[in-house]
């Protein structure tokens, strides 16, 4: 990239050749990926870094250089994947398609998740804004690939409602729809049958309170599981509900899940629609539900994308792939069908 004007330069302090050498990466990998990544073009001589490029976005690669500086002083490598989780952090893909930011938005501003174990930092804008829905409205889908801290982040708000006795229990609910078979099938009791299913909300619990006390809670029904086919008939106050892989649910059950949803509560239902278990010729209940609810005041839709991935880099580009792979398909067989019309 060839820049000719200087947008922003910054000087960080101290100036400790160590801490600039783990800043840069191994010839200098670290800047090239924040340039790449921001398509802006970083100089420095020791500890004086000039940033060429559109201004915000200079402006953002300053910012970031300077959080990330700050790290190196506890840290003794950064490594790539925690640079490409402070540009997630950072939300500089939101700069990508913006000129010039004015005075920031709500959204913009720092969010924080204060559970037990742990405290949990929503990364880039939408994350924020998914964590901000989920704190204002009784009824929260968020929609988009593996990755992109959906249901880590419902779990995290729905510890910390517990928390300050905000909710009386948490119900983790998840259809259960694998590899054709069905709960009958397996053995142990129904906690026993359902727990494969609900591993990774069982493993965010684990981290925000601890084994001990996750065990405690789901002993005295504080927090409770259930397969979506055992909620109906019930009413469900003073709860944060989680239905999690919600694009396994056919419509019938998802009209029956959310009429569940009483006084005090708070519902999240994650899911991605690319990734759909349901018989060939069922319709998913999650694709319906985002055509039938969107315009519905006091329910929040959020959607991610491959550039919300917070998991290893290579994830977000295979996500990508396929994205791009359906596109195309999607082309090829509308042209077929005009062909075959002409």
């Amino acid at each position: 990239m060839e820049t000719q004007t200087l947008a922003h330069s910054i000087t960080l302090e101290p100036n400790d050749a160590r801490r600039l050498a783990n800043l840069c990466g191994q010839f200098d990998q670290h800047l090239r990926q924040i340039e790449q990544r921001l398509d802006i073009e970083i100089r420095n001589r020791g500890n004086q870094f000039a940033v060429y490029g559109e201004s915000n976005k200079a402006k953002a690669a300053c910012e970031l250089l300077s959080i990330l500086y700050k790290e190196t002083g506890s840290r003794d490598q950064l490594t790539p994947d925690e640079i490409h989780l402070a540009l997630q952090q950072a939300g500089v893909e939101e700069l990508l398609s913006k000129g010039e930011k004015g005075e920031s938005s709500e959204a913009e501003q720092v969010v924080l998740i204060r559970t037990k174990k742990c405290s949990v930092r929503p990364r880039g804008l939408n994350q924020r804004k998914y964590v901000q829905a989920v704190q204002s409205n009784d009824i929260n889908f968020g929609i988009g690939p593996a990755g992109t801290g959906k249901t880590y982040l419902a779990v995290a708000c729905a510890v910390e409602a517990l928390l300050k006795d905000q909710v009386e229990r948490i119900l983790l609910v998840r259809p259960a729809v694998e590899a054709g078979e069905k709960l009958g099938f397996l053995p142990g009791d129904l906690s026993q049958k359902v727990d494969p299913y609900l591993r990774p909300l069982y493993d965010a619990l684990y981290e925000m309170l601890g084994f001990e006390t996750v065990g405690k809670l789901i002993e005295r029904n504080v927090i409770e599981v259930a397969p979506l086919a055992y909620m109906r008939g019930r009413t469900l106050n003073n709860a944060f509900v989680i239905l999690d892989e919600s694009q396994n649910t056919t419509r019938e059950q998802m009209k029956m899940f959310l009429t569940r949803i009483g006084f005090g509560s708070t519902a999240v239902i994650t899911g991605d629609p690319s990734q759909v278990d349901l018989p060939r010729g069922q319709a998913s209940g999650l694709r319906h539900a985002v055509e039938v609810l969107g315009k519905v005041n006091g329910i929040s839709f959020t959607h991610f994308g491959a550039k919300d991935v917070v998991r290893h880099p290579l994830v977000q580009r295979i996500v990508e792939a396929y994205d791009i792979h359906e596109a195309e398909q999607e082309v090829n067989i509308s042209n077929k069908a005009d062909e075959n019309a002409a």
